[in-house]
């Protein structure tokens, strides 16, 4: 089971300091404490803002309750000293995930600070927002930041320490303007911008205040040799119990249309060898298990190189995720000796046709000898990795799953020559959300009962086939996703009615004067504004929409 608070007493690397006069920042992140030490990028922040003398930064999470035993709690306090929320002078969240948006107004209503910027007064705390999902789209939220950072946080927190530092006055805390902020690449400022809408509901223009940026520039580490890579905080309550984390690269070299991760993390960046081998030489390796981390890991050019290093240290390796066509015998037999034992491949689709559509360029006959390899080294975890609701995707694409699954199971036989080395496969199936930034950002998600359907068809087609288990993501959850991910700033209204009553999301979606499926179930124009073009992450939108199309086409 997993306990979200059953760590912090066990962990090491927290950073205690004292108060007396320095800057005292809670970095939030919107879920539990097993959710959130397990992002990386949480970790590095934490370690970036504590390198700083005249800064104490300590954590503050999601309390694991239900949003009704929360009502009468005394206030949200930080992790290492206990201290109320609302006695930080600046909240920064961290956020990666759209379902996790209504957490930070149950967080901030806990802390006993306004949820609504406008609310909040020159003495409140300054709420800050970054993270991945901010990024690609922060308007569902613009009525609770005073500020949100577009981009890699690395690039921009000193620039908005030095401002804090510029501003302070005094020992009493007084929010600085927030135009002080707008010099500042990267930090949008939602407040200071008007939208105005089409009588259709679409967006008209977004017009900023004078001294305001029309764009905003999203920040970006152009050498990730400069930056730390590894976690600082061990912890046995996470996903990575006790494991090392350390980012291998960032972005990916591969263009499929359907990631924003491959979109927005671009250009593909790797850490050397070198600086990998150093950062680990910095801390303990033998019998440390090491998680390396990023969207291509197997794309990386000194993975072995790097793998080798670690097992000659007395260090074991695991990697989240691998490419079915950069597998190697080798690769797979040192990840086996490292006690891996579930290897993840992601063939997204059954068919090779819907894969052409998606832009990943994964063939059945390479999956098939990946699945080879996985044999030899008598690996007894698979697991695949699917999607569906994609763009074209039709009936007999959801039955490939199935078959491809089947096709899997007896080429692994048939190489291992024996059944009894493989224990289980498992199919992870999600469902497609069309993210901004990609080029499926025009298109709809798919229909709700339609997705049912379509999974009862893969449960169905898999439910006599021994040593196959079949997991999925829920529709109303992606449709949730879709409409938070997708929507423009007036979609808050969901997120604030959620607060107020903590009614069930299906009943909150009816109670708002707002149509959810205008955000989720139509397909946008070209000459459309949407709610993120405002945003500048160095993508040619004209490129992405030739891309919508060609898919299309090959659909």
């Amino acid at each position: 089971m997993k306990k979200a608070l059953s760590g912090p007493a066990e962990e090491s690397g927290a950073v205690h300091k004292a108060g007396g006069g320095r800057l005292k920042i809670a970095l939030a992140f919107p879920n539990t404490y097993y959710v959130g030490m397990s992002n990386l990028g949480f970790q590095f922040v934490y370690r970036q803002l504590n390198r700083a003398a005249d800064v104490v930064c300590e954590r503050v999470f999601l309390p694991d309750r239900s949003i009704a035993a929360e009502q009468n709690r005394t206030p949200l306090s930080s992790l290492e000293s206990h201290q109320p929320l609302s006695s930080f002078s600046v909240i920064a969240f961290s956020v990666s995930f759209e379902l996790d948006y209504l957490n930070i107004l149950i967080m901030l209503r806990q802390g006993r600070i306004a949820p609504l910027q406008r609310e909040r007064d020159s003495y409140a705390p300054l709420i800050i927002g970054g993270g991945v999902a901010l990024f690609l789209n922060p308007e569902p939220l613009a009525d609770i930041f005073d500020l949100i950072v577009i981009g890699e946080a690395e690039e921009v927190l000193e620039e908005v320490l030095t401002v804090l530092r510029e501003e302070r006055s005094g020992t009493r805390w007084i929010k600085p303007a927030l135009k002080k902020f707008a010099r500042i690449d990267g930090v949008y400022i939602p407040s200071a911008y008007q939208v105005t809408y089409h009588d259709n509901g679409t967006i008209k223009a977004v017009s900023p205040e004078k001294g305001f940026p029309a764009r905003i520039r999203r920040r970006w580490v152009k050498d990730l040799n400069q930056v730390s890579a590894c976690s600082c905080l061990n912890t046995p309550g996470t996903e990575f119990s006790s494991m090392t984390l350390i980012e291998v690269s960032r972005g990916c070299p591969r263009r499929c249309r359907f990631c924003a991760a491959g979109h927005v993390y671009r250009p593909y960046r790797i850490r050397s060898a070198d600086t990998l081998q150093q950062e680990l030489l910095a801390g303990p390796v033998a019998e440390q298990k090491i998680g390396l981390l990023g969207a291509a890991v197997a794309d990386h050019p000194d993975l072995e190189l790097l793998m080798r290093s670690i097992a000659e240290r007395g260090g074991s390796v695991s990697i989240s995720s691998l490419r079915g066509d950069a597998l190697t015998d080798s690769l797979v037999r040192q990840l086996k000796e490292s006690g891996h034992k579930t290897f993840t491949i992601a063939p997204e689709t059954g068919s090779e046709r819907l894969r052409r559509v998606l832009a990943k360029d994964l063939s059945n006959a390479q999956l098939f000898s990946a699945v080879e390899m996985l044999a030899r080294s008598r690996v007894q975890y698979v697991k695949l990795y699917f999607l569906i609701g994609l763009p074209t995707e039709d009936k007999d694409d959801i039955e490939a799953i199935a078959d491809l699954t089947r096709r899997v199971k007896h080429t692994y036989f048939k190489e291992a020559r024996a059944e009894k080395w493989l224990n289980q496969i498992t199919l992870s199936v999600g469902i497609f959300v069309p993210k901004p930034f990609t080029p499926f950002q025009w298109h709809p998600f798919a229909d709700r009962a339609e997705l049912k359907q379509r999974l009862t068809i893969i449960s169905r087609g898999l439910r006599k086939e021994k040593k196959v288990t079949v997991t999925h993501e829920i529709p109303k959850w992606g449709y949730l996703q879709a409409l938070l991910s997708r929507g423009d700033r007036r979609v808050s209204a969901f997120l604030i009615r959620a607060l107020e009553t903590g009614n069930t999301w299906s009943s909150v979606l009816k109670e708002v004067p707002l149509n959810p499926d205008f955000y989720v179930y139509r397909t946008r124009d070209f000459s459309e504004t949407l709610p993120w073009d405002f945003i500048d992450h160095g993508i040619d939108r004209e490129a992405l929409w030739q891309e919508y199309r060609k898919a299309l086409r090959t659909g």
